[in-house]
């Protein structure tokens, strides 16, 4: 600071006892130069300098030794004056006389004194210390009328400036004291120094000799720079509000705080957190090392500043840390009767799936807890996995967690984010812990098959460890860096199907299918739960809507023959609040809905009954959807005999395509074995279809279908009121396919009473339930050889 006034005194000195360029001082034309990288000089000023000693001591000794002891200072477009080269000097400068030249640190402080520009004329010397012939270009006249104008408009700006900046009023009482308001020239040059426009700027006005453009130039930068410097201070201002504002609250507070403690009303927020933490902790059991992190941690608080941003952090690690259920336990309900009455009453018929959910929990109740294992439900949507979930929830009395699994892409969901980054917090399960407020709730992961991975990390990889009873007893959330046992949590995962499951994920759990609804079955569910629930939405009694078995079975045939039953309540609910509307209009009560007026509410039928493609080469076969079993016709047509070929369309998939070229060489190969004529292959070109092309096929399950296809298009004999499902091979040999449960409930679905499976899927169509299986006639087929005398009507 003192070096700085001193700087001060001395420029002002120099200012006042030397005149620019002495009237009878004959100045050198030529003369030494000096780059510099950051604004050029004005004449009129003195400025000091900081450079490099190494570099420019040779030059600074140069001009110490002339007669005139000047200096010419030229801007440079190099980044710095050292790496400053002839090639980047401009060609106007400012010619400058050295007053003062000191020595420190290994760097030179330079005092000049601005006399008069120059423009260069010719470089002598290259290289340090450079030399240059010059020509001096000397102030031009000011007595046109129109300068006094632009002179009066700088100093008016320099005034507006004045009080925005008190840097100015002191340059300003410098400049006064060498010169007066009446020197254009001179006072233009010094309005151009007060700015902080960038070099360029400021060389332009430099190189205009002419007075009058170069005060229009200056005119201009002054202006753009009191826009800036009102709106520095009125940032200023509003920041200075601001926290004043600030201040005065704290005070305030501070204050308020010191009463209330002196007359024993509150505590401080620091002794109030950590007592609310105390009083947590006495009511859990804590492991011997979640203790000593919350002992840590709480000594930690004790002594940080409320304000600081760690302690946010430390709180809120706290307060997760004792909101976590450690060692609090629900009882559970081991009442098996109970549990099946809560499962019966909330769910119709699945009965095969309600025995196997007993069965888990009769060897929990058997050993006196339910812990350690994870169910998978699945089945098609709508079919009620997430509300079977609630039902074993409620039936051990447990809390219950739901959450989504489908689509989360970041590990960090599963085993939360470390302490380190800015709003971190724990995974999903233990904020399920959290929300459940015991050790040992029910949670169901949701859509666990559309679990995804990216560059964030593998979420199906983080489940591994939570769902592995070996391991989730020392579950390690990143957050939380403490051991928590998650052992004793029953968890409950949802899927519509399990192609997509990774396979070490999926070794963890136990799968319960889940196929779907008949029609007799839906008619039960929509009458027992689906109505009165939809009715009760609405507030409508059971007697405002009058809607029989007939109607909701024709609901179930024309607008939801989907597996599930999501569809048909959603139908249900369409005609409850028309009914709803017709009421509020004056409609009178019940609202009948009859088959001839259903389609007012619904519109026409989505499902038609299937068009009975019957005829030669035309054939049933059953396949496997994540939307549950499906029937699937398949067409076959000898298209031309111009020569022999076989074509597929259908958007079939590869798998489906082999099964096709399996089936047409399997039948061309033993047609006379079959009945048909060798020599219809032989020149037939053969079409076969697979309808709703639109939709993606693909699997082997069709085998025998496309083969019996092709068999009755070759003998030209339709096929019988008959479906069938099975993988045929080269030899004849039918394999067993999957998802025989869910294309049986399809083939009755669609009114099939006869169908052909393969005789080792014959113990799954007998676990299918009785009640399914009812008024069907099945033949098992191991070759293809069993399956052609179950094709057409009499003998072979």
């Amino acid at each position: 600071m003192q070096e700085e006034e001193n700087n001060q005194e001395e420029i002002i000195e120099v200012l006042s006892g030397h005149t620019l360029a002495r009237s009878n001082e004959v100045l050198p034309n030529l003369i030494h130069l000096l780059p510099v990288s950051a604004r050029p000089f004005f004449p009129g000023q003195a400025v000091p300098l900081l450079m490099d000693q190494t570099h420019w001591e040779e030059t600074m000794d140069a001009v110490m030794a002339s007669p005139h002891n000047l200096l010419g200072v030229v801007l440079s477009d190099a980044e710095t004056a050292e790496s400053a080269t002839p090639e980047s000097f401009k060609s106007i400068g400012t010619v400058c006389r050295v007053h003062r030249v000191q020595r420190s640190d290994n760097r030179l402080q330079v005092l000049v004194e601005c006399l008069q520009r120059f423009r260069i004329d010719e470089i002598v010397h290259s290289q340090t210390p450079f030399t240059a012939q010059i020509e001096y270009l000397p102030e031009p006249a000011s007595d046109s009328k129109e300068i006094k104008p632009y002179a009066v408009a700088i100093i008016n700006t320099i005034k507006e400036l004045l009080p925005l900046n008190p840097l100015y009023a002191e340059e300003l009482r410098m400049f006064l004291d060498r010169f007066g308001p009446d020197d254009p020239s001179h006072l233009t040059d010094f309005a151009a120094s007060l700015t902080t426009s960038d070099k360029f700027q400021l060389q332009a006005v430099l190189e205009s000799i002419e007075l009058l453009p170069r005060m229009e130039k200056v005119l201009e930068l002054l202006h753009r720079e009191l826009e800036v410097v009102k709106a520095q201070a009125s940032i200023r201002k509003t920041v200075e509000e601001r926290m004043e504002k600030q201040q005065r609250e704290f005070l305030l507070r501070e204050q308020l705080k010191a009463i209330q403690q002196e007359l024993g009303i509150e505590k401080d927020d620091r002794t109030a957190e950590l007592d609310k933490f105390r009083e947590r902790i006495e009511k859990l059991t804590l492991t011997e090392q979640a203790q000593a992190r919350v002992e840590e941690e709480m000594d930690k608080l004790a002594v940080l500043e409320p304000g600081s941003p760690e302690y946010s952090v430390t709180r809120n690690y706290l307060d997760w840390i004792t909101l976590l259920p450690w060692g609090v336990h629900s009882e559970d309900k081991l009442d098996l009767q109970f549990a099946r009455k809560n499962l019966d009453k909330d769910h119709y018929g699945l009965e095969d799936v309600k025995e196997r959910i007993l069965e888990f929990l009769a060897l929990g109740i058997m050993k006196g807890e339910i812990a350690g294992s994870i169910i998978l439900l699945v089945g098609p949507p709508g079919v009620g996995k997430t509300s079977i979930g609630h039902s074993i929830a409620d039936a051990l009395g447990r809390k219950f967690y739901r959450f989504s699994v489908g689509g989360i892409r970041d590990e960090a969901e599963i085993k939360g984010h470390r302490r380190t980054y800015i709003g971190a917090m724990p995974g999903k399960f233990l904020q399920a812990m959290k929300d459940a407020g015991t050790e040992n709730p029910v949670i169901m992961l949701d859509e666990i098959d559309k679990i995804g991975a990216s560059y964030h990390g593998d979420p199906a990889s983080a489940l591994l460890e939570v769902l592995d009873p070996e391991q989730n007893s020392d579950f390690l959330d990143h957050y939380l860096d403490l051991r928590f046992d998650l052992s004793k949590v029953l968890f409950i995962c949802t899927a519509n199907q399990l192609d997509t499951i990774p396979r070490p994920l999926l070794d963890r759990m136990e799968t319960i299918s889940l196929s779907g609804y008949i029609a007799s079955e839906k008619l039960q569910i929509a009458r027992k739960y689906l109505l009165p629930r939809q009715l009760k939405r609405a507030g409508l009694k059971r007697s405002d809507l009058k809607l029989n078995s007939s109607i909701l079975r024709a609901i179930i045939e024309g607008y939801a023959r989907d597996a599930g039953v999501r569809r048909l309540e959603k139908q249900i609910g369409k005609i409850v609040r028309k009914a709803v509307v017709r009421i509020l209009e004056g409609g009178k009560k019940p609202i009948e809905v009859t088959l001839e007026n259903l389609k007012d509410y619904l519109g026409g039928p989505v499902f038609k009954d299937e068009r009975n493609l019957s005829g030669a080469g035309v054939v049933t076969g059953l396949a496997w959807t994540a939307m549950g079993g499906a029937t699937l016709n398949i067409e076959a047509v000898a298209t031309h005999e111009f020569n022999r070929g076989f074509k597929l369309t259908g958007q079939l998939g590869d798998v489906m395509r082999e099964s096709a070229e399996i089936a047409y060489g399997y039948i061309v190969s033993h047609a006379a074995e079959f009945g048909a004529e060798q020599a219809f292959f032989e020149k037939a070109f053969i079409h076969l279809h697979v309808p709703a092309g639109a939709t993606p096929k693909d699997g082997p399950s069709a085998g025998i279908t496309m083969a019996s296809a092709l068999l009755s298009l070759a003998r030209n004999k339709p096929v019988r009121n008959i479906a069938m499902t099975g993988e045929l091979t080269l030899t004849g040999q039918v394999f067993p396919v999957g998802g025989i449960r869910e294309k049986v409930i399809a083939a009755r679905r669609a009114g099939i009473r006869e169908l052909i499976l393969p005789e080792d899927n014959r113990s799954d169509y007998e676990e299918v339930p009785e009640h399914i299986r009812k008024g069907l006639k099945v033949h098992f087929a191991s070759v293809f050889e069993d399956v052609v005398p179950l094709l057409f009507r009499g003998k072979k």
